[in-house]
């Protein structure tokens, strides 16, 4: 039960502290646990550029970035309770990439086009509203939204240069990422799970030709300007990425920074994201995401119980055992996190941090509660 209705002032404005006496915490033990989160600084280098690279250990000519990529600053978080600052560490002004925390953001986009009725079912075919070749034949015409939206749609096809199969293998339960890149059959849509980018990419272009307009377009109107963060924010497309809407070259964005671009954005207004899902699309008196998407987008997939619409779930205890079950995340390589804790009404931003440390980190933030 939400206990707070508390939302901060737009950028600019005081964002309030919670003192020791009202915190909920003991100041303490949330000061280790802030010096645990700067204890564990990611490994990636401040260029950024290699590690990526190394990550995904893509061959030629795959191994290049479609979209800028920008040297990273160094930890910065913060942790909420009931809406008001506990705790912050770092440059949480600072914009920096962000990662796949882009697809959640993506996935809001695919829910303000659900609330317009421009998606009027999840289950519904994609390729009965999106007619640009991309959902056409007896595999790909068989792709719902819903699919898309939780990495189980295998589609097939080349979109921005990369084929999807240079995804095939990654992430899927009960194996590890070293046969990430291997191609395999394809199973039929709906029936397989599996982290794929490509299609995570695809999904984006899809919600795009639905509003036919440029999505960062629609997440300033509807989500970021409403619930006040700053004008720093912004989400990079490919260069090779452009598409014509209304007799306009556009470029269409991806949903994460695999192949660079993607989101770039601050610990604070991650924070108030984080916020908005909280409080389940509700700021203040003002309804931007529908009660309906965000039942949606916090089922788990049958497939990959720890994944919604494009957010992390802790359905499982997966993500962090010591969290309630109800938790959720947006998660992007680097490490970042935006972890929502509706039990406890906790949201807590984590940048630049190993990713093993994560699980950790949100064991000490819960062990510091002193209600």
């Amino acid at each position: 039960m939400i206990r707070s209705t508390y939302v901060p002032p737009p950028d600019g404005g005081e964002w309030q502290q919670v003192t020791d006496v009202n915190s909920g915490f003991d100041s303490d033990r949330l000061s280790a646990a802030v010096e645990f989160a700067l204890s564990c600084e990611t490994s990636w280098s401040y260029g950024v550029r290699d590690d990526v690279l190394a990550q995904m250990h893509e061959p030629a000519p795959y191994n290049t970035f479609l979209g800028p990529v920008k040297k990273r600053g160094g930890p910065a978080g913060l942790i909420l309770r009931n809406g008001r600052i506990a705790a912050e560490w770092g440059d949480t002004e600072r914009p920096d990439m962000t990662f796949s925390v882009t697809k959640s953001c993506l996935s809001l986009c695919a829910g303000l086009a659900f609330d317009d009725q421009l998606i009027p079912d999840p289950h519904a075919l994609v390729g009965t509203l999106v007619d640009d070749g991309g959902f056409e034949g007896a595999h790909n015409g068989a792709i719902t939204w819903h699919q898309l939206l939780q990495q189980t749609s295998e589609w097939e096809g080349t979109l921005w240069d990369r084929p999807d199969w240079l995804d095939h293998n990654r992430g899927v339960s009960g194996s590890d990422d070293s046969q990430k890149g291997k191609k395999r059959k394809l199973q039929h849509p709906g029936t397989y799970w599996e982290y794929n980018d490509v299609r995570v990419n695809r999904a984006s272009l899809a919600v795009t030709r639905i509003w036919n307009r440029p999505l960062p377009d629609i997440f300033a109107e509807r989500i970021m300007n409403p619930i006040g963060a700053s004008s720093t924010w912004e989400w990079h497309g490919y260069a090779n990425a452009t598409i014509i809407i209304e007799g306009q070259e556009i470029v269409a964005i991806p949903g994460g920074g695999h192949w660079g671009g993607g989101m770039c954005i601050s610990a604070r207004d991650q924070a108030r994201l984080g916020l908005l899902m909280l409080r389940r699309g509700q700021w203040q008196d003002k309804r931007l995401i529908s009660d309906a998407w965000i039942d949606w987008s916090l089922t788990p997939c049958p497939l990959n119980p720890s994944y919604g619409y494009m957010w992390w779930l802790n359905a499982t205890g997966q993500q962090a055992p010591a969290a309630p079950k109800s938790s959720f995340f947006a998660r992007g390589m680097g490490s970042h996190i935006i972890w929502i804790d509706p039990e406890n009404e906790i949201v807590s931003v984590f940048r630049w941090i190993a990713p093993g440390a994560v699980a950790e980190l949100v064991s000490l933030i819960l062990e510091a509660r002193t209600d």
